[in-house]
């Protein structure tokens, strides 16, 4: 087992400094496959006080705006009044150019775009087959978000966070200890009526889907305070800082490389995906209760330099037959993974935020029956 008393995840909301970064790079992404599906595709985006900078690489022939894009989703994530010190009219300067020839030599010749080690994980804990803490986590991000989207609380501003603190008893969820949350408000708005309407609307709804609750005394709300001005004039953000996030919550290994913005010849995503849908598809069919898959990569070459499989334990079955499973279940070349989820599409912006993993939505989820 990982844990025998407690263990604390975090995610961010929408309008997140870094999150920002993740969404620029991942609707540039998008706009590429949607035009070219065979783009290459890695671009970094840093956001500041009133400052946009873009940089990486593109081949592809899909004529891309850069900077109409980036001021898109800016204004779409509600950056859009002087008072935050960074908007959809911020200045943005763009540094991008084509993949380097030695790298394209190897993709060219379905081989990875990188090199490279992801881990996949999957628990019985939920029903999405993920950690407890993160996913709960992104719901109640998302639901901060929701809240201030459809205006049910309309003082609420961009950026945000949301953390959870389970305790496990004879390693299965027990309760749920705390919940910190942070998110901006205008002025006029008390921290107590904050912390008030965010427990009743955001924090015992979602935590009654999983059929938990928590005491308001439990509930932190902008531990400083007060918290009136966020997004990147307060906290500058940049693409790929929130990996953990995007992952398991810390409660699974890391691989080595972030996820937006890049293509899916970049296995630290492809990669990733793949061994997430054979840690999923195990638990799911009852051959253990928790499983962590690895992969790694060498540039250029089109199949794994390492597969792993690690049951904790909870195997139903022994580990030549897991052994056997994984070989068989899904082609873990980068074209094999490429061709299983249809990656060459224009998928990616919505997993930018609240996590790459368990959401139903996503080709790398479905369980096969």
């Amino acid at each position: 087992m990982f844990f025998t008393n407690h263990f604390t995840s975090e995610s961010v909301c929408a309008g997140h400094p870094d999150k920002v970064a993740d969404q620029i790079s991942d609707a540039i992404l998008d706009v590429a496959l949607g035009q070219d599906s065979l783009s290459r595709v890695s671009v970094e985006t840093l956001v500041t006080a009133d400052r946009v900078v873009l940089a990486g690489e593109v081949t592809s022939t899909a004529k891309i705006n850069y900077e109409q894009i980036a001021r898109d989703q800016i204004k779409r994530l509600g950056y859009t009044d002087e008072i935050f010190g960074f908007t959809h009219h911020s200045p943005i300067s763009v540094y991008i150019h084509q993949q380097a020839p030695e790298i394209a030599i190897g993709v060219d010749n379905d081989g990875a775009g990188d090199q490279g080690m992801m881990f996949g994980f999957a628990t019985i804990e939920t029903p999405e087959l993920m950690p407890l803490p993160i996913i709960l986590a992104h719901k109640l991000a998302w639901k901060i978000d929701q809240a201030r989207e459809e205006k049910t609380l309309a003082y609420l501003r961009p950026d945000g966070k949301t953390q959870v603190t389970i305790r496990y008893e004879a390693g299965k969820p027990a309760g749920v200890e705390t919940v910190v949350l942070a998110v901006p408000h205008s002025e006029d708005v008390s921290l107590e009526q904050v912390k008030s309407d965010l427990y009743q609307q955001v924090v015992v709804p979602v935590l009654a889907e999983y059929k938990f609750n928590l005491a308001l005394k439990q509930l932190t709300v902008n531990g400083t305070g007060v918290w009136h001005i966020g997004g990147p004039a307060s906290d500058t953000g940049m693409t790929g800082r929130k990996i953990i996030v995007d992952g398991y919550g810390g409660y699974a290994k890391v691989g080595g490389g972030a996820f937006s913005g890049k293509d899916p010849t970049k296995v630290d995503r492809s990669g990733a995906y793949g061994a997430r849908y054979i840690a999923k598809n195990l638990v799911d069919r009852g051959l253990a209760d928790q499983v962590e898959v690895g992969l790694a990569y060498c540039i250029g070459q089109p199949r794994p330099v390492m597969k792993t499989i690690n049951t904790f334990g909870t195997a139903k079955v022994n580990d030549k037959a897991m052994a056997v499973f994984i070989d068989d279940f899904l082609d873990t070349s980068v074209q094999g993974i490429i061709k299983a989820f249809d990656l060459r599409k224009p998928i990616y912006l919505p997993t930018a935020v609240y996590g790459h993993f368990g959401r139903a939505e996503f080709p790398w989820e479905q369980v096969v029956k």
